[in-house]
C-alpha cells in the first residue's frame, strides 16, 4: 500500500477512535485498515496506536505524529485539486499528423493517453503517407520522419529509424538473397505506387561511398502494410524503414538482405511551426508522446 495512503489511513482511525468506524469513513474493510496501520507503525519502528476491543488511543508518539499526518494529507489533497484544476483547463481540439504506419503502431496509444487524462481536449488525427503543409490542412503538430530542410519548423527528435531490405525465407531459398546492391538488378522487387517510376532509385551506403542501384519494380502497391504482405507471401524484395518490418522479422516472415549497407538513418522527429504560440495542451501531448516514444528508436 502506498505510504502516503497509509498514512490518510492512520488519520481516519485516529479521527473516528476505532479500525471499524476509520473503515466504514474510507470504504474498506477493517483488517486492510488494520494491516495499513501496523505496516505504518513497522517501518516508523514505534506504536501511534494502543488497542483495545472496542477502541484505540494514541500514544504520545502518535500524538505529535497526527497533527504532522493531517498536514501532509491536507497537502496532498490541495495538490491534486490543483492538478485536477490544472486538467480542466487543458480543452479544446488539437489537430496532428503522422505517417500512416507509425501513426498506427505509435502516435494512437498516446493519442488515446492523451485522451484519457485530458477529457476535454478533442483530437483529429492524420495519418498521410505524404507531407502536408501546417498552415494549408490546420495542423498542429507532426510527427516527421527526415532530414528536415530550414523550412521555419521546431523539432523535437524523439529517435531514429533506417531502411532495410527484406524478403521472405520462401523468396530467398528460391532466388537466392544479394550479394551486393547491383545484384537487385535480377531480382522482383516490390514498392509503393508514389515511388514508382519508369526507373527508381534505393541507395546504400556502400564501403567506397554512396551507391544508387535504379530498381523496375514487379509490383507497386498504395500502402505499405501490402507491400509487407506481398514481401511476406514470397512475392519479392521490399525496401521499408525497420521499425515497419520489426514484427514480421521477428516472426521469421521476412529476412534482412544486404545489412550493414543501409542508409545513413532517418531522425523521427514531432514538429510545429516556429515563432507561433504553442499552447499548454499540445505542450503536455508532445512532452507525453517523446516520454512514451523515449528509447523505442535508437
Amino acid at each position: 500500500m502506498d505510504r502516503l495512503d497509509a498514512v490518510a489511513t492512520f488519520v481516519a482511525v485516529a479521527e473516528e477512535g476505532s479500525f471499524v468506524a476509520g473503515a466504514r469513513r474510507l470504504g474498506r474493510s477493517a483488517t486492510a485498515v488494520s494491516r495499513a496501520v501496523a505496516a505504518l507503525e513497522d517501518r516508523l519502528a514505534t506504536r501511534l496506536l494502543t488497542r483495545t476491543t472496542r477502541a484505540v488511543a494514541l500514544t504520545e508518539f502518535g500524538e505529535r505524529y497526527l497533527d504532522q499526518a493531517r498536514r501532509a494529507v491536507a497537502e496532498f489533497d490541495r495538490l491534486e485539486r490543483a492538478g485536477a484544476a490544472e486538467r480542466a483547463e487543458i480543452a479544446g481540439p488539437i489537430t496532428l499528423t503522422a505517417p500512416e504506419m507509425f501513426g498506427r503502431l505509435h502516435i494512437l496509444p498516446v493519442v488515446l493517453a492523451y485522451m484519457r487524462a485530458y477529457p476535454k481536449v478533442e483530437v483529429t488525427l492524420l495519418l498521410l503517407n505524404r507531407v502536408v503543409s501546417f498552415v494549408d490542412e490546420g495542423i498542429d503538430l507532426g510527427l516527421r520522419i527526415a532530414q528536415l530542410p530550414d523550412s521555419g519548423l521546431v523539432a523535437r527528435r524523439i529517435g531514429a529509424t533506417r531502411r532495410v531490405i527484406c524478403a521472405s525465407p520462401d523468396y530467398l531459398d528460391r532466388f537466392g538473397a544479394p550479394a551486393r546492391p547491383e545484384d537487385l538488378a535480377d531480382h522482383q522487387t516490390i514498392a509503393l505506387i508514389r515511388d514508382r517510376a519508369t526507373a527508381q532509385a534505393w541507395r546504400f551506403a556502400g564501403p567506397d561511398g554512396p551507391v544508387s542501384v535504379q530498381i523496375r519494380p514487379r509490383l507497386a502497391v498504395n500502402t505499405v502494410q501490402a507491400g509487407l504482405d506481398a514481401a511476406a507471401a514470397g512475392g519479392g524484395l521490399i525496401r521499408a524503414m525497420c521499425y515497419q518490418t520489426e514484427a514480421l522479422e521477428a516472426e521469421g516472415r521476412l529476412v534482412r538482405v544486404l545489412a550493414g549497407l543501409e542508409p545513413p538513418p532517418l531522425p523521427i522527429q514531432l514538429v510545429y511551426p516556429s515563432g507561433r504560440y504553442l499552447p499548454q495542451k499540445l505542450r503536455l501531448f508532445i512532452d507525453m508522446a517523446a516520454d512514451a516514444l523515449a528509447g523505442r528508436f535508437a
